[in-house]
């Protein structure tokens, strides 16, 4: 597929994904404005179900937001096509998948989007959990403002383990961009992942609505 037409492509699911969203999920953006109109950066979210990846995205019509998932859902060659013209990156969570990082960071420091679960898999109460390791490495060597963003209601529409999704209220939430130098200022070592990450959880869970 030549870029125009993944570009068409990108902007016509999300344009479909966000209309579904607004029929059966009264789906609501907050602040998108927030995610730089250029150069590289971080969206960091919670991440309590399915439905967390697309809205987050799709909030944000005047960037391509690129994601990273685990390689098995790349398997099944239909799978692979239409993740691949999404923007979606495949990454080994078994290994750790250095390479897929690497991956990440070039595409951060050539100006593209990365939207990221710092959490790494879907909370299965709903409640924020810890960051793991690996993406305060990849935030302290791409050097670029991550934009914390929480997205509410995904939880009580789709969680972990439902098959359907319910009616009911989704909205995404993007805060202000994390500037670089806050991150610099926690050091660079290995000691230093782990408080870039709590850092990054704090203004996530700062988002949240109280109503």
């Amino acid at each position: 597929m030549r870029k125009s037409e993944w570009t068409f492509f990108y902007w016509l699911v999300c344009s479909s994904v966000r209309l579904a969203l607004r029929i059966w999920n009264r789906f609501q953006i907050h602040n998108p404005e927030n995610v730089p109109s250029e150069g590289g950066c971080i969206i960091a979210s919670n991440h309590v179900s399915y439905i967390d990846p697309p809205a987050v995205a799709v909030g944000i019509k005047h960037r391509v937001v690129h994601f990273m998932a685990r390689d098995t859902l790349f398997v099944k060659p239909l799978a692979n096509w239409f993740l691949t013209n999404v923007a979606v990156l495949p990454m080994d969570r078994t290994k750790g998948d250095l390479g897929a990082l690497r991956k990440g960071i070039s595409l951060l420091k050539s100006g593209q989007v990365l939207g990221l679960f710092p959490e790494g898999t879907r909370s299965p109460t709903g409640e924020i959990q810890k960051a793991k390791g690996g993406i305060g490495f990849l935030i302290s060597k791409a050097g670029v403002p991550v934009v914390p963003a929480y997205v509410d209601g995904s939880f009580q529409a789709f969680p972990k383990g439902a098959s359907r999704i319910k009616r009911g209220r989704v909205r995404v939430f993007y805060g202000k961009p994390i500037d670089p130098a806050e991150f610099a200022a926690l050091g660079s070592d290995r000691d230093s992942y782990e408080r870039i990450g709590e850092l990054v959880m704090a203004r996530i869970a700062a988002l949240k609505p109280s109503c």
